[in-house]
């Protein structure tokens, strides 16, 4: 399985001028293997999110995102940047079918398990259970990361921090998913000084 075409073109460019206008902080790199099949998995908090996740690795990132991506020009872009649809009114289900099948192909996905920007007043949305279920099926690991600040331009304002490893026992999806979700909002708590 090779890895898109458009998104090698393209990605270099597109960090070069991201990089310039956001200038986000990068941290805990070095827990994103730099080969083998992993999933990221973390908050979601704006469209320049998927930027921020890709430009943090030198790998291809294939993205779980909304299937209404694909309507007009987006079919035409879309797919040559390795992105995985999800049909929502399907529950996702031939999305995780071939998110599984990118790893088992030693790819690196990105799952947002909000499902959605949260726009709510809470730090962060429950996290639905696809990333741990897709992990377990993989007997893959999880990378969580957490994306706090506010996108503005020319100014050092975003920060996106990888943390460790996270492993996904077989027949403790709930368990997992909570472990995930906590493990993700007690660092952003700690990155805005909530208590």
């Amino acid at each position: 399985m090779k890895e898109p075409l458009l998104y090698k073109v393209v990605k270099p460019p597109l960090k070069a001028l991201f990089t310039l206008v956001f200038r986000p902080t990068v941290e805990g790199k070095e827990n994103i293997p730099t080969e083998g099949k992993i999933i990221l998995a973390g908050n979601h908090t704006s469209v320049f999110d998927c930027f921020t996740v890709a430009m943090s690795t030198k790998r291809c990132v294939h993205f779980m995102a909304k299937a209404e991506l694909m309507n007009g020009i987006g079919k035409y872009i879309f797919p040559g940047l390795g992105i995985i649809p999800v049909d929502r009114s399907t529950n996702g289900k031939q999305a995780v079918v071939s998110a599984e099948e990118y790893l088992n192909n030693g790819k690196l996905i990105a799952i947002f398990p909000e499902g959605t920007t949260n726009k709510t007043d809470d730090i962060m949305m429950p996290f639905k259970g696809g990333a741990v279920k897709i992990a377990s099926d993989t007997d893959c690991d999880i990378v969580p990361f957490v994306i706090s600040g506010k996108y503005k331009y020319f100014k050092k304002s975003v920060k996106i921090k990888f943390m460790p490893v996270m492993k996904v026992e077989r027949g403790s999806l709930k368990a997992a998913n909570k472990a995930l979700y906590e493990t993700v909002r007690n660092e952003l708590e700690k990155e805005y000084g909530v208590k």
